[in-house]
């Protein structure tokens, strides 16, 4: 039994699962670096969020880059990590951002393509760590 897959137009970027391995096979030397040198220990390699939990959150960003002035445009990942408790490091996280335009035309901010960050923007964090932190793609 075969799967019919529809035909549509993907996202500007997407990737095939070879390159996503290939990026992922790539961090490896950065992510022994980290685990060995700073950690101690594995860390974290990928962040889970549920589906309904990144459409509240565009919804919001929506709604909150509204109230601040701005066009929501996208969204920005960061990496993070956890602060230390009881000597032992945090958890690297990757944590959303939104990013916007100004709506006032006037304003000296410089935007290029993409827009900056939007300030006073809530950010998205506290998605499931991999499973077990350190997992390679594909889990």
């Amino acid at each position: 039994m075969s799967k019919k897959i529809n035909k549509m137009e993907g996202p500007r970027g997407l990737i095939t699962p070879d390159e996503a391995k290939e990026l992922d096979q790539a961090y490896n030397s950065r992510q022994e670096l980290i685990s060995e040198s700073i950690l101690k220990r594995p860390d974290n390699r990928s962040t889970w969020y549920a589906i309904e939990e990144i459409e509240k959150f565009l919804a919001y960003a929506k709604n909150q880059a509204k109230d601040l002035g701005y066009t929501l445009d996208g969204i920005r990942i960061y990496e993070g990590a956890y602060p230390d408790v009881k000597d032992e490091a945090g958890y690297t996280t990757m944590f959303l951002i939104p990013t916007g335009t100004p709506n006032n035309k006037n304003s000296s901010k410089c935007t290029s393509i993409d827009g900056g960050d939007i300030p006073g923007g809530s950010g998205l964090n506290k998605g499931a760590n991999g499973e077990p932190p350190n997992s390679n793609y594909p889990q």
